[in-house]
């Protein structure tokens, strides 16, 4: 058996109760067992070689995520009788406070048919835990229990009647939630037991409530039995008359009632169809059959074709003998029977009278149950590697709390931080459970497919003009495209030349306001030819491919008049 440890595992230290216990047990120690003692008394009622407690107990760790340091009792195996008992520290007394017992369970190897429960034996002075056994009293018995698809978590407590003195076994209704998964997954799981002084109890397994109720009303059978009673001597009379109705005496037959009319009568209406062929049969032999070579008339009998449907049949309504059919009876009403009426001398159902129940007492606290003086494990397994720990009896809750904080929640955080994500869980599960795949496409595939196909699959094909890729130009749109281009390069230019020539006519309006005021500056005399040379640059004009040429502009020269 391996045990691994955690490297993040929390610090764990044997766990003491912060505060009043009547029971505590870690089995941390290596001589835990020294406190508890083997029975070696015997089963009663089944066969001798059977009947030993011979199941031996051990001091182990956990198989997995192990806290260092810490141990349990081990029931290691199976198909056994196991009984181990050791007393409370002082016997504990109903007075008033919280009944508090809880303890860990841990399913190694699964379960398959077995218990893990404990039963709290009854304080007794010269009670000899030697010959602990099925038969020896207790006072509550607490824990799971699970045979087959059997799933049990049990609270028995024995009351005891004030009248005779006798004990009876009385059983908690059963929880309504699904605990399953804490007799499957392997781990360690903590059940506990509270019992108020109000008679109420409230049973939790990992901290969290999972039945709970009432001592006086949810529990089977009740603690106190019914006022009164059905007197088992009260016999029904003989004329008592239970019927709620009767036939009605008054009532006589219609003279025209016909009980001898047939319920069906052929049809007087119907008519043989007019191809019906009377003189043709059903069958005919078989014309294309032939006598087998070893066919003897001595052995065999005279030989005949086997019979086949006649082929004239097919073709017409029917052969043979022509028959109406038959229809249902206008006339036929059956046996007659008088109508039913209420009957006169009903009396009810009859039921025996009732009368004081003479074993009737009210116990208004079955919180107050028989002092409780040991702890026994009384166990028989069909399943092995079943690990008990941190037994505690207190009468307070804090000190229950404090305590599964210092044990179970370690173990707890343990198993976090090794337990698989949730990919790795679902794909173990499906292991384990094949049937969960359909579930997993169901649930997964089948959205992403649905998705898809209203997402992507209606698309409509990309225009290729809006992507990024070179595509080849469409001829009538560039045609448009140049011809739209040469227009606007058209009135840009007219626009310019406008501008210039405006410019220019400026230019020359102050060049001649310059010479009126007689500057007396020589200018540079302007011929054609520049004149010329400046409007061919002003000018834009298109080439042979109607591409626009733009130049920069220039500034004309002034003239100089002669």
């Amino acid at each position: 058996m391996q045990v691994i440890f955690s490297q993040s595992a929390p610090k764990y230290s044997t766990p003491r109760p912060s505060g009043k216990s009547y029971f505590a047990e870690p089995f941390d120690s290596d001589d835990a067992l020294e406190s508890w003692v083997h029975s070696k008394a015997t089963k009663e009622g089944v066969d001798s070689d059977i009947a030993k407690y011979n199941g031996q107990w051990n001091i182990a760790q956990s198989q997995e995520n192990a806290l260092s340091g810490d141990s349990g009792l081990l029931l290691n195996r199976k198909a056994r009788h196991y009984a181990i008992s050791s007393k409370l520290d002082e016997p504990y007394e109903f007075n008033g406070k919280p009944f508090v017992m809880q303890y860990e369970v841990n399913f190694q190897n699964g379960i398959e048919c077995g218990g893990a429960y404990v039963k709290l034996l009854s304080h007794s002075e010269d009670f000899d835990l030697e010959q602990f056994q099925d038969k020896t009293p207790y006072t509550i018995m607490f824990g799971p229990d699970k045979c087959g698809e059997d799933y049990k978590l049990h609270f028995i407590f024995r009351h005891k009647n004030p009248k005779t003195g006798e004990f009876e076994e009385k059983h908690a209704k059963k929880p309504t939630a699904d605990f399953k998964s804490y007799y499957t997954d392997k781990a360690s799981h903590l059940y506990t037991l509270v019992v108020n002084p109000d008679s109420t109890f409230k049973i939790l397994i990992d901290q969290t409530e999972i039945n709970s109720g009432s001592l006086l009303k949810d529990v089977n059978p009740p603690v106190n039995p019914p006022k009164e009673i059905e007197d088992k001597d009260d016999k029904k009379p003989e004329d008592w008359d239970e019927r709620e109705t009767v036939p009605d005496p008054d009532a006589t037959k219609p003279d025209d009632w016909d009980e001898d009319a047939p319920q069906k009568i052929v049809d007087p209406e119907a008519e043989m169809p007019d191809d019906w062929l009377e003189d043709e049969p059903l069958y005919i032999p078989d014309p294309d059959s032939v006598r087998p070579e070893d066919w003897d008339d001595e052995m065999d009998g005279e030989w005949e074709a086997p019979k086949i449907d006649n082929p004239k049949c097919k073709e017409v309504s029917g052969c043979g003998t022509w028959e109406p059919p038959m229809i249902s009876n206008p006339e036929y009403k059956g046996k007659w029977k008088a109508p039913m009426i209420a009957n006169p001398n009903y009396k009810g159902i009859w039921k025996p009278r009732m009368i004081p129940n003479p074993n009737y007492f009210e116990d208004l606290e079955p919180y107050k149950m028989t002092p409780i003086g040991a702890v026994g494990l009384e166990l028989w397994s069909m399943s092995d590697g079943i690990l008990f720990d941190n037994i505690l009896i207190t009468d307070d809750l804090s000190v229950a709390a404090d305590y599964a904080t210092k044990t179970w929640n370690l173990k707890k955080m343990i198993r976090a931080e090794s337990e698989p994500g949730l990919v790795a869980g679902l794909l173990k599960a499906a292991e384990e459970k094949p049937w969960l795949w359909i579930v997993f496409v169901l649930v997964v595939g089948l959205p992403l497919v649905l998705i898809y196909s209203f997402c992507c699959g209606g698309k409509k094909k990309a225009d290729p003009k809006k992507t990024d890729e070179p595509t080849p130009d469409d001829p009538h749109d560039s045609e448009a495209e140049d011809e739209g281009d040469a227009e606007e390069k058209k009135e840009d230019a007219s626009a310019e030349k406008e501008d210039k020539e405006s410019q220019n006519e400026e230019e020359e309006e102050k060049s001649g306001e310059d010479e009126d005021e007689g500057a007396g500056d020589t200018k540079s005399a302007v011929t054609k030819e520049d004149l010329e040379k400046d409007e061919d640059d002003e000018i834009e004009a298109l080439n042979e491919d109607n591409t626009v040429v733009r130049k920069s502009p220039r500034k004309r020269k002034p003239r100089v008049q002669d």
